[in-house]
């Protein structure tokens, strides 16, 4: 049996819907930037411009892999211009594809925190948050669970009572 949301916690869905909503757009799109990016520096060959599959060597010293990186990185307000594609590690100003990955790693982490608030509000099984973690690990799929789970959310808002949905919620210390 789904367990339902506990009325004290119905009048905050709307704000953490919104809350998720907002993050998995934002997470979804520097993750698919992210996708770019790293086909932009593992999958082509600046030498030629070039799709290549990644490749590598084996260090004889050590037997380590050595993964080559033939591909680019993206260069911000460099010698180029604002914007460049350079070779692989001969960026001389703002490293915008290091960026890119910490940034979409702390939104990922932001996401979470938006997925698990949501899901707990609701009080859903364990697999749905699973779901809603792998939207920050796919890319596009943020946006497929985004619209599901917002659309079940919106559902059961609609049966709510609408003074339920209205009424604040206690500060604390506050008699109810």
């Amino acid at each position: 049996m789904p367990l339902a949301p506990r009325t004290v916690d119905i009048p905050r869905i709307p704000k953490a819907l919104k809350f998720y909503k907002v993050m998995s757009y934002i997470t979804g799109t520097f993750l698919l930037l992210l996708v770019a990016e790293m086909i932009l520096k593992y999958c082509i060959d600046y030498r030629t411009n070039a799709f290549v599959a990644p490749n590598g060597m084996v260090d004889p010293a050590t037997g380590d892999f050595i993964f080559l990186e033939p591909g680019y990185e993206i260069e911000l307000f460099g010698p180029q211009g604002f914007l460049a594609l350079v070779p692989n590690d001969t960026v001389e100003a703002i490293n915008l594809s290091i960026g890119i990955l910490v940034i979409h790693g702390w939104l990922y982490v932001v996401y979470l925190f938006a997925g698990f608030r949501i899901w707990s509000m609701m009080r859903w099984s364990f697999g749905k948050l699973l779901i809603i973690a792998l939207g920050g690990i796919i890319p596009g799929l943020s946006f497929v669970v985004e619209h599901f789970y917002a659309k079940k959310v919106v559902a059961f808002l609609a049966t709510q009572d609408p003074s339920v949905l209205q009424s604040p919620t206690p500060a604390k210390g506050e008699a109810a």
